[in-house]
């Protein structure tokens, strides 16, 4: 399976060379594998900002602990869970399935009621981190689909995403910064790439009941 030899040759790299970048045509598979990532209900509930920008990303660098995968990766991406999450929205997605499902949209009112009645039936902040976690699901993808084409990346919570809603006006657009990437192409000096990858043995990760 060529997808776990991939995986093996991925790390979290820490210093990308800054004169390389992500092919748009790669930068185009990469959007299009986050978009088939899975999610709760299949909602979706989040946007995904890729920053390219330089002197936006040195003000993010400052709100991400000065750390210099920020401006040396090729792109910088920022999954944004939604603050706050209406009615409207839950209708929106069942808008979207009925057009692409060719059907009418009446035919899901039962199934759309009963997803904004599950999640009406969490507290606010239930919501938001439930919401939250949905942009992890993501995050994973972009980081399969990275290692397939053998891009690097790394992916961080070492930021300050209040910061982060402020710098990117996130709060005006009802969105929160839940979690960052960089991609890019690992530099020659990163130490990081020359070191063991650990993880658990399979028989200690998994239990068969």
């Amino acid at each position: 399976m060529e997808l776990i030899k991939n995986l093996k040759w991925r790390y979290a790299t820490k210093k990308f060379d800054p004169n390389k970048k992500v092919s748009p045509e790669n930068l185009k598979k990469i959007k299009e594998v986050i978009q088939l990532s899975a999610s709760s209900y299949g909602l979706q509930l989040y946007k995904v900002l890729v920053i390219e920008d330089r002197g936006l990303r040195e003000k993010l660098k400052a709100a991400s602990w000065n750390q210099s995968q920020i401006t040396e990766a090729s792109h910088l991406f920022v999954f944004c869970n939604y603050s706050n999450i209406k009615d409207k929205d839950i209708d929106d997605h069942m808008q979207l399935r009925a057009n692409m499902e060719g059907i009418d949209v009446d035919n899901l009112k039962g199934y759309g009621d009963f997803v904004k009645r599950k999640i009406s039936e969490k507290a606010d902040h239930e919501k938001h981190q439930w919401a939250a976690r949905q942009t992890y699901l993501a995050l994973g993808n972009l980081l399969v689909a990275c290692a397939d084409l053998k891009i690097d990346a790394c992916p961080m919570e070492g930021f300050e995403p209040e910061r982060y809603n402020e710098i990117l006006q996130l709060p005006e657009r009802g969105l929160n910064a839940a979690v960052i990437a960089t991609i890019g192409y690992r530099s020659k000096d990163d130490q990081t790439q020359k070191a063991r990858k650990v993880r658990k043995p399979i028989e200690l990760l998994f239990e068969v009941k």
